[in-house]
């Protein structure tokens, strides 16, 4: 029991770092509630769990060829930017019929949440080298089984964090003003943009140079 809150905790760590996922529920807990918060979160945790996947039957490798983390830094640039313009333009039409959780369909907010964590090389490397790591350690400790069950303290571990920033921005917008929330959600579009121009560095030094 240990070993897996201690897998539950690293799963927390590994949310908790402020990146295109945390701005990006933050900008749509304010907008739309806790429920399309909490689809950004879903959405990035199905990305995360294809990584996971690829990682345990070795086809990560696949994606360690410059070509194609050229095409991923590329695709995550537009995605982001894209995602941080429509943030900063919509900041302006924050109303009350929005504030009470808009029209927005959930949908979107989840396939956001999928396509800038899965268009995300940070990704690739991060769990080639996080979990890589863990099963090649927990491998030779516990048999399969254990493994697949700490592997799930992870997810939970996520689960619980995108849950606590959903719940976070969703009650966080019911004590500002309009305006508040306007420069916040401006705030949050132009994090998206920043994180959006530095995917755009490295396609173009991984094409170019």
């Amino acid at each position: 029991m240990n070993v897996l809150v201690g897998y539950i905790l690293l799963g927390l760590s590994l949310s908790a770092p402020i990146g295109p996922i945390n701005a990006a529920q933050l900008d749509k807990g304010i907008k739309g509630g806790f429920w399309h918060a909490w689809c950004v979160g879903l959405g990035a945790l199905l990305a995360d769990l294809a990584y996971m996947f690829l990682v345990y039957f070795g086809v990560v490798q696949i994606l360690n060829n410059p070509y194609v983390k050229a095409f991923l830094w590329l695709f995550g640039f537009m995605v982001l930017l894209y995602t941080g313009f429509e943030s900063i333009k919509d900041a302006g039409k924050i109303t009350s019929r929005q504030m009470r959780g808009g029209s927005t369909p959930l949908y979107k907010s989840f396939l956001s949440g999928f396509f800038m964590s899965f268009f995300n090389p940070l990704s690739i490397l991060f769990w080639l080298g996080i979990y890589g790591s863990i099963l090649a350690d927990a491998a030779s400790t516990y048999p399969m089984s254990q493994l697949l069950i700490y592997s799930g303290g992870i997810v939970i571990g996520i689960l619980i964090w995108d849950f606590s920033m959903a719940a976070a921005s969703s009650m966080f917008r019911r004590f500002l003003t309009s305006g508040v929330l306007r420069s916040i959600s401006i705030l949050s579009g132009i994090s998206l943009l920043g994180f959006g121009a530095y995917f755009g560095v490295q396609a173009a030094r991984m094409l170019f140079l």
